[in-house]
């Protein structure tokens, strides 16, 4: 018994070191993958500042402007995985990373509202796969009991990117104010594409598929990883054909409770800065270093409601809470009025609510689905939740116009999320917390 309890320790110390080896090695990089990514989507938000006043856009056109990306988007994502799943992820997330930098690039020559529409939706098309592609990457390598901690890593690249993002945007809006060459705003879709191009280009270099093909692991750890992963795609679901999969409820299920999620997330990507103006503030640099601060707020409440759900096995109820939490911050982001320092308060609850949520939800589906479900499942689930970012900008701008009171698109995000906390009770309690 001795000797058996010996080698338990041996291999749970082995399997603690190879994680954290793996973790060391590949999360970082995904991470600034994602901070690319995050960057050139709502970075819009940042130009809408100085964009609606040159072009004459109104806040209904940028609402479907922004919204727009999401449905060429919903149309190519569960393509773009399954893409992923046969050729493998290193190939497939560079051309995914290249292809839209090149397409938010583009977004400098937009004149009219038409041409807002169109490049907006062809960078959605461009972008299409990369955040299910990256969920699926980490099944891969972290067994479901690991991958809480590591969603909430992979996650923290949305508050980075609003850290980075927001005085950086902020910065190029007023550095290039006066530029000769074209606009501030212009300026910041050319500067913030960049990053994504080289990165792109390095993912080619850097990534390694599965752990079988990384040089840097040893023939054992290779094999504990492998088959700490092997066994539990036998106790997953792996549907036969598309009808057994279109049928899965707790698909379905999912997606729902994903739509109010995200609903949520692009509330604050997409208003954020205009929030943090409507209390008065006019200096788009004070702006952009503001609009960082609940995005600091929120990296230390990603880790910890990561490491709380892993440890507890309680996933839907930490969802639930920070999802409240959020709903809560962002109603009363809505409340404060002309009080800079209040709407601050409220924001920075807002975005550790709703970031916290979001890197707890993606343990779900990758528990209970396997092999080509799982690339499937999870594109699917992504691609229908992120409607969500067509209708979100879209509904916030539309209320705003109608009923002139900016708070009213505010309130009913806070409604949206509240019913996703209360929705993701509906599934299988197995599931949602394994």
């Amino acid at each position: 018994m001795s000797q058996i309890s010996e080698t338990l320790g041996v291999t749970q110390a082995g399997s603690a070191d190879v994680y954290r080896k793996i973790t060391w090695r590949i999360m970082p990089f995904i991470v600034l993958c994602y901070l690319c990514n995050y960057l050139d989507r709502v970075n819009v938000g940042f130009a809408k500042l100085q964009m609606l006043s040159d072009l004459g856009f109104s806040d209904a056109v940028y609402g479907l402007g922004a919204g727009i990306f999401f449905i060429g988007y919903f149309i190519f994502e569960v393509p773009s995985n399954l893409i992923l799943h046969r050729v493998g992820a290193r190939r497939w997330i560079a051309r995914i990373m290249i292809t839209w930098a090149i397409v938010s690039a583009l977004t400098l020559v937009v004149k009219t509202p038409f041409q807002f529409y169109l490049v907006r939706f062809f960078l959605g098309i461009a972008e299409a796969g990369f955040s299910p592609g990256i969920m699926l990457y980490l099944t891969y390598w972290f067994p479901a009991r690991k991958r809480g901690f590591a969603y909430g890593v992979y996650y923290i690249a949305i508050p980075l990117a609003g850290i980075v993002g927001g005085p950086l945007s902020g910065w190029i809006l007023t550095a290039f104010k006066h530029s000769a060459v074209m606009s501030a705003w212009q300026w910041l879709f050319l500067i913030e594409a960049i990053p994504a191009f080289i990165v792109g280009f390095a993912v080619l270099f850097m990534m390694v598929d599965k752990p079988c093909k990384a040089r840097w692991l040893t023939d054992d750890e290779k094999r504990l990883v492998t088959q700490a992963v092997e066994r539990e795609e036998g106790d997953k679901t792996a549907h036969h054909d598309a009808r057994a999969f279109l049928s899965d409820r707790n698909i379905w299920k999912l997606a729902g409770v994903y739509f109010c999620q995200i609903i949520g997330l692009y509330g604050i990507s997409f208003w954020l800065p205009s929030i943090i103006k409507d209390t008065g503030l006019k200096n788009v640099e004070v702006i952009g270093w503001l609009s960082a601060i609940p995005y600091i707020v929120a990296i230390p409440a990603i880790i910890l409601t990561g490491i709380s759900a892993d440890k507890f096995r309680s996933r839907r109820m930490h969802f639930s809470i920070a999802l409240v939490i959020g709903a809560i911050g962002f109603a009363a982001s809505g409340y404060v009025g002309q009080q800079p320092v209040l709407a601050v308060i409220a924001l920075s609850v807002a975005a550790a609510g709703i970031l916290s949520a979001l890197s707890l939800f993606w343990g779900i589906p990758a528990a209970f689905l396997a092999g080509t479900s799982a690339a499937a499942g999870i594109a699917g689930i992504n691609c229908v939740g992120n409607l969500a970012g067509f209708v979100s900008p879209y509904m916030v701008g539309w209320l705003n116009v109608t009923t002139h009171n900016n708070s009213i698109g505010l309130y009913a995000v806070a409604v949206f999320m509240v019913i996703g906390a209360f929705a993701v009770r509906s599934i299988s309690g197995k599931l949602a917390d394994h």
